[in-house]
């Protein structure tokens, strides 16, 4: 039964969540056309591009992402903080990089004389957009409508670009976000459209290798084995501004995401060679220890980032987490319980 928005994005119990939306009729319209030979590829920049600028003006930070042939992967954390502590004019400021907003909005830019109820109507619009500006769908709609536009621009046609809206999936915990992301930053690797993660475009992962193998190069360049393998892709596109892992640098109080980069890109070589079918005799035994930290079974992890998208459940997270969520969201049921038995220990040991 489909679900009203509202019931499957609950910042109070998860900033977290993975968005996925496809192409209507899930044709080639990002890729590789089959039927007639043409190559959509620059709409996957668009999509990077787009990405981009929104970032910069919502109140939503990016944890992984990846643009494929027919369909996109998310996964994000809504910061409705941050928000709140914006000035009505920062709000202003942002809200009008993507709308020109009423002649009242202009008008008081411009530093017209407004009446207190003149001002009341300027105080109701600016605090909708605040809330707006760290609404998921707010977000997705300003990334799927250009888009949309554009490709139906180019293809001289109207109607549907995307199949409908977007759908979300809660991540309850730091386990369900590991897992998650892998899943998302594997997504080429698994569908054969790249052999390693750092060689798959218009992902997060590639973003924070290239970025990390930076860094790594003015620092030990000679003792580095990835840096010296890894062949660096031109930078063409913007760099999506990505939510950094905690560990790596001072963060100061900035919201990180709660596993070190490290453990991550470990984790995701692992996981990378492991669903390579040609690959399957070089797999180490030696699994991250981010694992064990987590209490995640490995080979359920790598049944889950191997799988197609045949069933979408509402919550990926530990057992106990969507007992949880059954109780606070007052429904009998969600799709995910099994999964989450199999996939996380019963027990859940909090990563610190």
């Amino acid at each position: 039964m489909t679900r009203p928005r509202s019931e499957l994005v609950s910042v109070q119990d998860t900033p977290y969540y993975h968005c996925i939306c496809r192409c209507v009729r899930r044709a080639f319209l990002c890729g590789d056309d089959r039927v007639t030979g043409q190559n959509f590829d620059h709409r996957k920049a668009w999509m990077v591009e787009r990405l981009t600028e929104l970032v910069k003006v919502f109140a939503i930070d990016i944890c992984a992402y990846a643009v494929m042939s027919n369909h996109y992967h998310l996964v994000v954390r809504i910061d409705e903080e941050k928000a709140e502590q914006w000035t009505d004019d920062e709000v202003i400021r942002r809200w009008r990089k993507l709308y020109q907003g009423p002649s009242i909005i202009q008008r008081y830019l411009a530093g017209a004389t407004l009446d207190k109820a003149q001002l009341n109507v300027v105080n109701e619009i600016v605090q909708q957009w605040r809330q707006r500006l760290s609404d998921l769908s707010w977000f997705m709609r300003c990334l799927n409508e250009p888009i949309a536009r554009w490709a139906n621009d180019e293809d001289g046609c109207k109607g549907r670009f995307w199949e409908g809206r977007f759908k979300s999936q809660a991540l309850l915990d730091e386990a369900a976000l590991l897992t998650c992301m892998s899943y998302v930053d594997l997504n080429p690797v698994r569908a054969g459209m790249a052999e390693t993660p750092e060689a798959s475009d218009f992902t997060s992962i590639q973003a924070r290798m290239v970025a990390w193998a930076k860094r790594q190069q003015k620092r030990k360049p000679r003792n580095q084995t990835f840096v010296r393998k890894t062949k660096l892709p031109k930078q063409t596109l913007p760099v999506v501004p990505l939510l950094r892992f905690s560990g790596n640098e001072k963060q100061g109080k900035k919201t990180t995401i709660p596993f070190s980069l490290k453990d991550y890109l470990q984790l995701v070589d692992w996981l990378g060679r492991a669903i390579r079918d040609d690959k399957r005799g070089a797999i180490s035994e030696q699994q991250p220890p981010i694992l064990e930290r987590l209490n995640i079974n490995k080979d359920e992890l790598l049944a889950y980032v191997s799988r197609k998208e045949k069933r979408f459940i509402d919550v990926v997270g530990t057992e106990n987490s969507m007992q949880k969520a059954v109780t606070q969201w007052q429904r009998k049921f969600i799709k995910g319980i099994r999964l989450a038995k199999q996939l996380f220990s019963v027990t859940y040991v909090q990563y610190t």
